[in-house]
């Protein structure tokens, strides 16, 4: 059977996670190894494993790390106990947070200092929203789960900010109920570029599809984002972090099958699944073009 593959663009890294795995890159090649990376640097597998075979080091905790080591906190942004946590240990650290995700946390910072209640949508556990809620005292609610809203007065002066890598429909639909609410609520979508975009790609690839096939990490959230958007489309759809994973009952009596992938997976991992499906056809489904970067870290530079 003839089989078409419908591939998503944009797809795969956004600047903050290229500018990430480089802030590792660069201290490899700079300091040589070993290089302490707190938290996966960022939420892809291969990513990882790659720059481990280097000589980085990943840890979940500042403690694991040896005193006077050199050590790159991740992408997805540390609260400021791990920052106080390195100065006591005599670390050296190069903060490789996504600047999208530190805008966050100064606007955190910023609201909370003008008296405002602080609002954070996002999925309790997730490394962006614990370095988040570390910036000031805030209340976590879930986009997908309202009855998590605060029991404050209406009129209390509340600031709604999000994590970057949410669903754009699910987090609208909290952002309405919490200005329903609170009335006065200040709204701050933090969703960024590349999540909406990504998210977008693949609204317009499901009505073209037999199935879709989302290329990532089981634990980003970015690409369980985009899994959720592909079925509520109402396509068949599966996360996969390669061609390992790939089943082939998935494919049988299928035609045409759409790809994308999340923020923080590599091309190559997207290559090796079409090449493990065997298209006659592979099409490229037009998107937005990326062309944003970000200035490496001052001690980089």
């Amino acid at each position: 059977m003839v089989m078409e593959v419908i591939l998503c663009s944009p797809r795969g890294f956004c600047a903050g996670v290229v500018r990430a795995i480089q802030v590792v890159e660069e201290c490899l090649q700079r300091f040589g190894p070993p290089i302490y990376v707190k938290h996966q640097i960022v939420h892809n597998p291969y990513v990882v494993e790659d720059l481990e075979s280097r000589g980085a080091v990943t840890v979940e905790t500042v403690e694991e790390i040896p005193s006077g080591s050199r050590v790159v906190f991740s992408a997805h942004g540390s609260p400021p106990e791990d920052f106080e946590q390195a100065r006591e240990r005599n670390l050296q650290v190069i903060d490789a947070v996504c600047p999208l995700v530190t805008r966050v946390h100064n606007e955190a910072k910023k609201y909370n200092r003008e008296g405002h209640r602080v609002i954070l949508v996002g999925h309790q556990g997730h490394q962006e929203v614990k370095g988040t809620m570390g910036q000031a005292p805030m209340h976590l609610m879930d986009d997908n789960s309202v009855t998590e809203m605060p029991d404050w007065d209406p009129e209390t002066p509340v600031a709604v900010l999000t994590q970057t890598t949410l669903s754009v429909g699910d987090t609208a639909s909290a952002i309405d109920a919490i200005k329903e609410q609170f009335p006065n609520s200040q709204i701050r979508n933090d969703i960024c570029y590349a999540t909406t975009n990504r998210q977008d790609a693949v609204s317009k690839m499901a009505s073209l599809v037999d199935l879709a096939l989302v290329i990532g990490a089981q634990n980003s959230s970015n690409c369980n984002r985009l899994l959720e958007l592909a079925k509520s489309l109402g396509v068949h759809a599966y996360l996969i972090n390669g061609p390992g994973e790939l089943r082939p009952e998935w494919v049988v009596d299928v035609k045409v099958v759409g790809i994308a992938s999340g923020a923080s997976t590599p091309e190559i991992l997207v290559e090796e699944v079409i090449r493990a499906l065997k298209p006659e056809k592979v099409t490229l489904l037009e998107g937005v073009e990326e062309n944003i970067t970000f200035t490496m870290p001052r001690e980089l530079q």
